[in-house]
């Protein structure tokens, strides 16, 4: 590879890493700073350059902008309603008594598609907690399997915000990633609940004394804890958890409390998933008819095709989900400022993660249009190395130096497409290979490490034991996984 461009990309990436650990700027200015070094570096023209990161940003935030913050608002309103933890208590019914770690991995698995890991965790905890005092133990146990349930489909399931933009940075088909990341999560969920039924009872005699009293009380038997708790523990359909009063206000004199089912909660995140994955099935079915499958060009839909291609487009089933949550979901007493304003603060919090996919969209057309891109592609032709190793690596690095997955991924998306275009790799392995590679080690530079191991009561060693471990152990497990997938459709 040419050494000037190979600098050109190491410092890029340097860059990202040395100013988000060592200054006080975040991702996203280190995103369009690293484009910038890396556009000089290449030898490009400084307005040149300025110019491929506005329209990477542009173009990037054009196909996947409008569905991170619908996702989001579905999140929002399945979080105060209280449909999320309707979905929690189904699924404990449906698992039943003594497999409580696997609905909670189920339960964490299933809301984190659309609510934020941190935010989901925060909601899912109380349920978790509740079922160990029932118990009287396992509550590590419980912890564990619902925060990795949720990093896993956080990770490999739009509309999550991450897998979404890397998708629309990698060109791959939303529907066949969102089914392939619910494959990959099936697969790795045994994981996930056989290390927290393993490492729980080994820390649970070590939990923080504080959370231990506020889980089971300031008179818990540790020994009976450490060994999973009482046999005859009550059901699990008494056990008290959110209350959606707490967000929506208390109930108006004679209406019923609200409680939404878990059939309602459901329907405003599969029914868009349904669309979208019907929306990828209808037109490979539509492609293959006329003969041109794998050429999109070529492509113009049937008329049979046209509904279900127009419903399935994730800004329209998306849009779908949204009326669906705030018309179902909501109680019709609550105020419409109030919805406003929910809505308000879901749309904060996906305005950071907007602008690192945008910057990460620019940093990946400087990439591209500097030349530094399609080196990289033929250096890794020439080696033995799998293409679908580089996006993996990369993610992987970036993840443990500087702690988010999802800026992990994007960058690895960006830098690697490329690779992507250049090998002939298929688009969906490279998007598989990104958010998995960003799952490694999560430990003190991931904000949702100091969420997962504060609210379990583990510290020091034990967090790293337990959080980081479970982390490193799916990550490992999705590398079979990704080799036969690039087997299947590489």
């Amino acid at each position: 590879m040419d050494v000037q461009l190979l600098l050109a990309l190491v410092l890029g990436i340097a860059t990202i890493v040395v100013l988000v650990l060592k200054t006080r700027l975040d991702a996203f200015v280190a995103l369009l700073i690293a484009g910038l070094v890396t556009g000089i570096v290449a030898g490009a023209n400084v307005l040149d350059t300025i110019g491929w990161i506005t329209e990477g940003f542009g173009s990037t935030l054009a196909s996947v902008g409008i569905v991170i913050g619908l996702g989001v608002f579905i999140g929002k309103i399945l979080e105060v309603s209280g449909g999320a933890d309707a979905l929690a208590r189904a699924f404990l019914r449906l698992f039943g008594r003594g497999r409580e770690p696997w609905a909670m991995g189920t339960v964490g698995s299933l809301v984190s598609i659309p609510v934020f890991c941190d935010s989901g965790f925060v909601i899912m905890n109380p349920l978790a907690r509740s079922i160990a005092r029932v118990k009287k133990g396992a509550y590590i146990t419980l912890a564990l399997a619902l925060g990795c349930g949720m990093t896993l489909t956080h990770h490999m399931v739009p509309p999550t915000p991450g897998p979404l933009a890397v998708t629309g940075l990698l060109g791959a088909d939303m529907g066949a990633v969102i089914l392939t990341g619910l494959i990959f999560t099936v697969c790795l969920l045994p994981l996930v609940v056989l290390y927290a039924r393993w490492i729980g009872p080994k820390l649970e005699s070590r939990l923080n004394p504080i959370v231990a009293e506020e889980v089971y009380g300031s008179h818990h038997d540790v020994e009976l804890a450490a060994r999973g708790g009482s046999s005859d523990a009550a059901s699990l359909t008494s056990v008290v958890t959110y209350k959606p009063d707490d967000h929506l206000g208390p109930t108006p004199p004679g209406r019923k409390p609200h409680r939404p089912s878990a059939l309602l909660g459901a329907l405003p995140l599969v029914l868009p998933l349904l669309l979208i994955v019907g929306n990828t099935v209808a037109s490979a079915v539509d492609k293959a008819s006329q003969g041109v499958l794998g050429d999109d060009e070529a492509y113009t839909a049937s008329d049979w095709a046209q509904p279900l291609i127009f419903l399935g487009n994730p800004v329209i089933a998306l849009t779908i989900g949204i009326i669906l949550a705030v018309y179902v979901l909501l109680p019709r007493w609550t105020p419409r400022k109030q919805v406003h304003g929910w809505l308000a603060e879901a749309a904060g919090s996906a305005g950071l993660i907007l602008l690192i996919t945008g910057a990460g969209g620019g940093l990946g057309s400087v990439l591209r249009e500097s030349g530094v891109g399609a080196e990289l592609a033929e250096a890794v032709a020439a080696t033995p190395l799998p293409a679908l190793f580089v996006p993996f690596i990369i993610a992987s690095v970036v993840r443990i130096a500087q702690g988010s997955g999802t800026v992990a991924m994007i960058t690895a998306a960006s830098v690697s497409a490329s690779v992507v275009a250049g090998s002939g790799l298929d688009p969906l392995v490279a998007v598989m290979a990104c958010v998995c590679g960003s799952m490694v080690f999560s430990y003190f530079n991931d904000s949702y490490f100091w969420v997962v191991t504060k609210f379990t009561g583990l510290d020091g060693l034990d967090a790293i034991k337990g959080w980081s471990g479970i982390t490193t152990l799916v990550w490992a497990g999705s590398i079979p996984l990704l080799i036969v997938l690039n087997l299947v459709i590489g």
